[in-house]
Parts: structure tokens; sequence; C-alpha cells
């Protein structure tokens, strides 16, 4: 069995993590706490939070989008290339009908009486 580091198999998941933190707090926990930082301050809130994320065009959002993209992509191909060997099957077995010489009885007749 291949023995990889923690951080070579976990990465993938650690960066949706941070990134979905990272979104949490710039859109909802950041702009809250502005915004009761100015109303404890001053009493009323004069300006709004701007998100860090956004400055320079979302460029963080489509760079993080692009990492996440691919590496969702390159693990995909990895389960496709593992799950490409064969695996035999055998088909399932098929139910034998008892030889009943009492055709008035047959062995699976209606119980519903339908």
């Amino acid at each position: 069995m291949n023995q990889e580091s923690w951080m070579n198999s976990k990465w993938r998941p650690a960066m949706g993590w941070t990134y979905m933190a990272i979104c949490i707090l710039d859109f909802a926990v950041f702009p809250i706490g502005w915004s009761v930082l100015q109303a404890y301050a001053d009493g009323t809130v004069t300006s709004q939070w701007d998100p860090l994320t956004l400055k320079g065009a979302g460029l963080f959002h489509m760079a993080m989008g692009a990492i996440l993209g691919i590496a969702a992509w390159s693990r995909g191909q990895e389960k496709i290339a593992l799950s490409s060997t064969p695996i035999p099957t055998t088909p399932p077995p098929t139910p034998k009908m008892p030889i009943n010489s009492n055709s008035e009885d047959p062995a699976y007749r209606n119980t519903r009486n339908d």
C-alpha cells in the first residue's frame, strides 16, 4: 500500500475548506463585525464593508476557482484510472421452479387472491 503524507492526500479538501472559510469571513462575518464596530464607536453606520477578495476585479476568486476546478478534474481522472481495472462479475443465480406433480396446488400461487 502506498503511504502518502497527509498533505499529499488531503490538500484538495483543505483548499476547498480554506476557500469556503475565506468567503464566509469576507462576505458574512467581517461585514457584520464592521457594522457593529461602527455602531458601537459612533452610534451610526457610515460606511459599508468593502470585500477584500473582490479587489482587483475578483482575481482571487477566479484563481481559486481554477485551482479547485483543475484539482477536482485531476482527482476524477485518478479515480477513473484506478477503477479501469475490470472486476469479474458473475451472473445472479436463476431461481429454479420446483417440480410439482399436483397441478391443482402450484408451488408459487397468488396468495393475495387477485
